[in-house]
């Protein structure tokens, strides 16, 4: 049996190189799963890290019988390690915070009181600490999403996000999804979501995988493939069955 089953809420956390965050997340992350809102739980993706990271999540999750992890052979990128953590989640919601945290575990209880009421609840980061080059590039590539697929969403880089885990497992798999969550919960019959501020931190430890050429030319040229698939998504709902 997979152990998120006996879980209602299920964090996942794509990991890529973090080795001098790997013990902060573990703190952060023990110490909100204590007063979660729900009965919670981690799951770790690590992302075919070349550092000490892998070995480092295991030691974490050996220290707690509410953690779990799931290791890549080689890294295949956030998306995939995103779409590896809903297809093995099994709670009722699944959610999604970065290893770097910038954003903060406490703030998932602000999501996670109206997970019940919406397929996915996602932050809005308030007074960004991050540099000029990429708050510019964010709010570019951020209005430019918008234009092409009419989600109105504010801020899809925030990487706080509670998702109803039926909705969460019927996301198509594609490099540059995670951009994408809000138009993509969208296409499903039922898909609303809602918007909350959260605080937002500097990256104190490790490095960012981000730069301008997957922060702002890749994104522009998703949305393209985004509108495509909108064309060809396929909804339908079971009216009876004997299976």
């Amino acid at each position: 049996m997979n152990n998120t089953a006996t879980f209602k809420f299920t964090i996942i956390v794509p990991v890529y190189n973090e080795q001098d965050n790997i013990l902060r997340l573990e703190s952060e992350l023990s110490s909100f799963l204590k007063y979660a809102a729900m009965k919670s739980c981690v799951m770790f993706i690590n992302d075919g890290s070349t550092d000490d990271s892998g070995n480092m999540l295991k030691e974490v999750c050996e220290r707690h019988d509410n953690m779990f992890y799931l290791s890549f052979e080689k890294n295949a990128g956030l998306s995939a390690a995103l779409k590896a953590g809903i297809d093995n989640t099994f709670s009722e919601y699944a959610g999604y915070i970065d290893a770097d945290l910038q954003t903060t575990p406490k703030d998932f209880n602000l999501l996670l009181e109206h997970a019940p009421y919406y397929a996915m609840v996602m932050g809005i980061r308030t007074g960004r600490k991050d540099g000029f080059v990429k708050r510019a590039s964010s709010k570019f590539a951020n209005g430019f999403r918008r234009m092409m697929t009419h989600d109105d969403a504010l801020d899809t880089g925030c990487p706080l996000k509670v998702i109803k885990t039926e909705y969460a497992k019927r996301i198509p798999l594609f490099t540059g999804m995670h951009r994408f969550l809000p138009a993509l919960i969208m296409l499903q019959d039922g898909g609303i979501y809602k918007q909350i501020p959260v605080c937002h931190f500097p990256r104190i430890a490790g490095q960012s995988k981000f730069h301008l050429w997957n922060r702002l030319i890749e994104p522009l040229k998703d949305c393209f493939a985004y509108r495509w698939m909108k064309k060809r998504y396929i909804n339908y709902s079971v009216e009876s069955y004997k299976i």
